[in-house]
């Protein structure tokens, strides 16, 4: 068995801890940290790429079924009930976002050679694929939603190991680059994964698996290739327990002020953005007059083109950043950005005009992800315990996720005539919401400039 050491601490104080560790009831000695971070150090130009790569594979394989294949499917099995999408969609958030702390404290103290993040890496995407294809096969919209809760959960699980290994190891100056990169990828995995979609669209079942296999690939490629290194010697000297579990859902805003406000701001502003995505589908199919299984096409092309405004947004927001040592301004400009495309969107009733604002918006979500990002490191509350405070970060993210589709369906009918859906209506709210999400981040965020 490996013995923790603690560094300068006397001999006595030492073997206090030791035993600490090993079961006794007393605490370690002030100073000592609960969970040991590993160190920071530089991170190679192709450790970014890897990862990037990893990163645009999840994004693939969880995104693509949200924005398309799920409506594709929901459609199917219950046809003319669009509300059974927000329904399914937003159940398997809640069950994910309830274990993902969970899955943060056990990865934070998980010690094995292949390292801390590998293993939930590698097991989530595993466990994800399987989920993919039980939604594919599943004959009942029960069993589609009971397949989607595994495959968002291992996605999730996968997706949250990467972000940890940023917090592990990449420094302060290039954390508004590996955001940027981040961010990209998760802007343009959907619109390349939809376009895969779509071109085995006539199999329902290749429609789920095929991006989800090339997602399970980039993700295997880079732990393989980038071996995390053996986490067997990080010290974790506290147990845990009942109370501990309970307490990493939570944090506190009066010690952590600023990871407070930013955590608020981030909320708000992906409330609004998931209120404009979860409905993509059926929104551009009632404003072109699409039947709803021939929309992926039109979406493919809004999407491809959007990948130039969205790496323009996320590359000169992260590298900048970086340069400047400036992000909430970045971050606010995302906000505006975000209320102009959203507007354009609101009122468009042609292709030109929804492409517009689509780009519009692609380049505010892509700017204000990857400068965020980076602030998110800067006030994260214990790098240590990456897994636990960036599962509650994630949660500023993921429970829009699973709320937005639930109310959704309230918004667009009000005031609605007939068949047609108040998309109008909901596309204002979403532009609204996101630009108060980065107003809170600009005023309220003291230690990042």
């Amino acid at each position: 068995m490996v013995k923790p050491t603690y560094g300068d601490l006397p001999p006595k104080e030492a073997e206090s801890a030791v035993l600490t560790a090993e079961g006794s009831q007393e605490a370690p000695p002030a100073g000592v940290p609960d969970v040991e971070a590993p160190p920071l150090k530089r991170a190679s130009v192709s450790y970014l790429a890897l990862m990037s790569l990893a990163n645009f594979g999840v994004s693939m394989a969880f995104i693509v079924p949200m924005s398309y294949s799920l409506a594709v499917r929901i459609s199917q099995l219950a046809p003319g009930h669009e509300e059974v999408l927000g329904y399914v969609a937003g159940t398997a958030q809640f069950i994910s976002i309830a274990a993902s702390p969970l899955v943060g404290v056990w990865s934070d103290r998980f010690r094995s050679r292949f390292g801390r993040r590998s293993p939930f890496m590698l097991g989530g995407a595993l466990l994800g694929i399987l989920g993919l294809i039980g939604v594919a096969l599943a004959p009942t919209v029960l069993l589609v939603g009971l397949g989607w809760v595994f495959a968002l959960f291992g996605w999730a699980a996968a997706g949250q190991a990467i972000v940890n290994l940023q917090a592990d190891r990449i420094p302060e100056e290039q954390r508004g680059k590996i955001s940027a990169l981040s961010g990209l990828s998760a802007q343009i995995a959907p619109v390349l994964g939809i376009g895969i979609a779509y071109s085995v669209s006539s199999s329902t079942f290749l429609v789920f698996v095929v991006p989800g296999m090339v997602g399970l690939a980039l993700v295997l490629l880079f732990p393989l290739v980038k071996r995390e290194g053996s986490s067997v010697g990080l010290v974790h000297n506290s147990t845990v327990t009942v109370k501990a579990l309970l307490a990493s859902y939570t944090f506190s805003p009066r010690k952590y002020p600023d990871f407070g406000w930013n955590w608020l701001g981030r909320f708000i502003f992906f409330m609004g953005l998931y209120f404009n995505t979860t409905f993509g589908s059926f929104f551009y199919a009632q404003r072109l007059g699409l039947p709803i299984k021939e929309v992926a096409g039109t979406v493919a092309l809004i999407g491809m083109l959007g990948i130039v405004a969205a790496s323009a947004g996320a590359l000169t927001g992260g590298f900048l950043s970086d340069r400047l040592r400036r992000r909430k301004l970045f971050t606010f400009l995302g906000g505006l950005l975000f209320l102009a495309g959203g507007i354009t969107e609101a009122y468009a009733h042609s292709f030109i005009s929804l492409l517009i604002g689509a780009l519009i918006m692609q380049c505010a979500i892509a700017l204000f992800s990857a400068v965020d990002g980076a602030i998110i490191f800067a006030v994260l509350p214990d790098r240590a315990q990456a897994g636990r405070y960036m599962a509650v970060v994630g949660f500023a993210q993921r429970i829009p996720s699973a709320i937005a589709p639930l109310l959704a369906p309230f918004i667009i009918v009000l005031g609605a005539a007939g068949a047609e859906k108040n998309y109008t209506a909901l596309y204002l709210t979403g532009a609204a919401l996101a630009i108060l999400g980065s107003f809170i981040i600009l005023l309220k965020v003291k230690s990042v400039r």
